[in-house]
């Protein structure tokens, strides 16, 4: 006789390496759920510290581990664990980040109104003491086009999303030069394919900020975003104007050099600022952002 295996709701996806001092937090706020359908993957790309150990002290047959070597894409954990995932929905955390105990029940409850994919606000930790909100969407952000010529409005580690339309997006591009903007990518093809996409405006978890954060790199991070909006832009020709084009791209250029600013370095920052201004120079914040520069302070 074949035995019954239970199928779960919803399956998590949890890349990690060499965070087994963050990973035990992300664990536990799994475990803490009140909604407990779910089985969680944790694809290490071989780390060198004590992930293993973590995973395996977990006496939970919900939880697994397997290794996989990324080589320094994390889109290819994420695929690769999609690919060993059951449940018609999922969801994705990073290692370093945690859920709030109602995260994946209110995603659920707003999944049930007709939505194909959910994000939920999130509080982001750092660099340092810093702590904010951050409100994800709306609504009407969340087009395709209003995501290539508005930017991201969706953070991984808040999603749940379904595995179909996942698998319809063909997941996470693992293009190198997408790194570290290969989920916004996502959410461009998940959008154009007609996924209808909700939020929950109630912070429901934790993304944290530290010098080890992919995201963190700030001119990487811009030439990913940069190489994003190149591969769909042609896409937008005959829909949006030279000038919202020229808008965007002056805003990803904006952006790499406050995420330059922000970490203290104010020298590199200002060639950035400069394309930004020389590319669109109709943008006030622009300005702002560059007499706090001359300043050398921090916004």
């Amino acid at each position: 006789m074949i035995q019954n295996v239970h199928q779960p709701s919803l399956s998590i996806v949890i890349p990690t390496y060499n965070h087994a001092h963050f990973l035990r937090t992300a664990l536990d706020s799994i475990r803490a759920q009140t909604f407990g359908d779910w089985e969680a993957i944790v694809v290490n790309n071989f780390s060198e510290d004590g992930t293993s150990a973590v995973v395996e002290s977990y006496d939970d047959p919900r939880i697994r581990l397997v290794n996989f070597s990324n080589h320094g894409i994390i889109a290819a954990a994420r695929n690769h664990g999609l690919l060993l995932t059951q449940a018609p929905l999922v969801a994705f955390l990073d290692s370093d980040d945690f859920w709030y105990p109602e995260k994946l029940q209110r995603c659920m409850d707003k999944l049930a109104q007709g939505y194909d994919l959910v994000c939920h606000a999130e509080v982001w930790l750092g660099p340092g003491e810093r702590r904010r909100m951050v409100h994800y969407g709306p609504e009407v952000r969340a087009t395709y086009e209003s995501l290539l010529l508005e930017g991201n409005c969706i953070s991984t580690s808040a999603v749940v999303v379904r595995r179909e339309w996942l698998e319809r997006a063909g997941g996470f591009s693992v293009q190198p030069e997408f790194v570290t903007a290969e989920d916004y990518e996502l959410w461009l093809k998940l959008a154009r394919d007609g996924a209808r996409m909700g939020f929950v405006d109630e912070v429901l978890g934790e993304y944290l900020i530290h010098e080890g954060n992919q995201s963190r790199t700030a001119l990487r991070n811009m030439q990913a975003v940069m190489a994003v909006f190149e591969h769909h832009r042609a896409a937008l020709e005959g829909h949006a104007s030279d000038s919202r084009l020229r808008r965007r791209e002056a805003v990803i250029l904006y952006s790499g050099a406050r995420g330059l600013q922000d970490s203290g370095q104010h020298r590199q920052a200002w060639p950035h600022f400069f394309k930004a201004v020389l590319r669109y120079p109709w943008v006030p914040r622009f300005y702002a952002a560059m007499l706090i520069n001359a300043l050398g302070r921090r916004p």
